[in-house]
């Protein structure tokens, strides 16, 4: 099987800072790590590979730190990675991360399964995934917690669907979204990073090496979502105690209430 992952490098904190005029972070001396969720998927793709044969690639798009994230992935397994970093594809939503990405499986050629973590922490819209797959125009299913089989035509995954699981089969190539707690993440091998040499095994691709790619649809100008305003919510510590018995307590909470006009 040939799996392709898609990964991303977040912030490593909570606290990064907002550019106040492109709405975008500020990543620059942010420490990164790899995205929770991809590495669930990562490891999802290993265990496939080992059990029915093939190879793993990881994908990623981002500024030319990112490079870091892909490494780790090939001290875990993966045979080789791509990188897309050029300022033009910055700045972009969903839709724009989700064409440059399309472009990017363009150039790992021919693929059996496209895995992606469910969501990312910095981003949260769980809409990257399906996104690429309808611009590839193959299956997709998400909230992928098991592959139950892969034949060689044909995946099936057990899917969350909240209440209940659904067992689902796609035709292969498709793509799939992993939930958290899918599995065990592995760890990076300090064997592979000792005797492998991570720069001759990623490529880095700027927009000027994809021919066919659409600057319109690229980057903050391909983004038809656009962040207004951002700002840290508001702080309100005023409190009322009340004191008295249970009865006291609720005529209390009531009148309270009501003065509130929320009864």
């Amino acid at each position: 099987m040939n799996i392709i992952v898609c990964v991303k490098q977040v912030p490593g904190t909570n606290k990064v800072a907002v550019d106040p005029v492109t709405g975008v972070l500020i990543r620059d001396g942010v420490d990164s790590k790899i995205n929770p969720y991809d590495l669930f998927a990562l490891e999802e793709g290993f265990a496939l590979a080992e059990k029915y044969g093939g190879q793993v690639k990881t994908l990623s798009m981002g500024p030319p730190m990112a490079k870091e994230a892909l490494k780790e992935t090939i001290y875990m397994g993966a045979s080789e990675a791509v990188l897309l970093s050029d300022r033009k594809f910055g700045g972009a939503d969903v839709a724009a991360t989700s064409c440059a990405l399309s472009l990017g499986v363009g150039k790992m050629g021919e693929y059996d399964l496209i895995i992606c973590g469910k969501q990312t922490t910095d981003g949260d819209t769980a809409q990257v995934g399906p996104e690429l797959a309808e611009k590839l125009g193959i299956e997709h299913i998400a909230n992928v917690t098991e592959i139950l089989e892969c034949d060689g035509k044909t995946v099936t995954v057990v899917c969350d669907l909240d209440k209940v699981h659904q067992t689902a089969r796609l035709s292969l190539p498709c793509l799939i979204t992993v939930e958290k707690d899918a599995n065990t993440p592995r760890l990076p091998s300090y064997n592979r990073k000792k005797s492998m040499n991570c720069d001759e095994l990623i490529k880095v691709y700027s927009v000027a090496d994809i021919p066919e790619a659409d600057e319109k649809k690229l980057g903050l100008s391909g983004s038809p979502t656009q962040v207004e305003r951002i700002f840290p919510p508001e702080k309100n510590t005023d409190r009322t105690m009340l004191e008295g018995s249970a009865n006291e307590l609720s005529d209390s909470l009531y009148a309270l209430l009501k003065e509130r006009k929320f009864v």
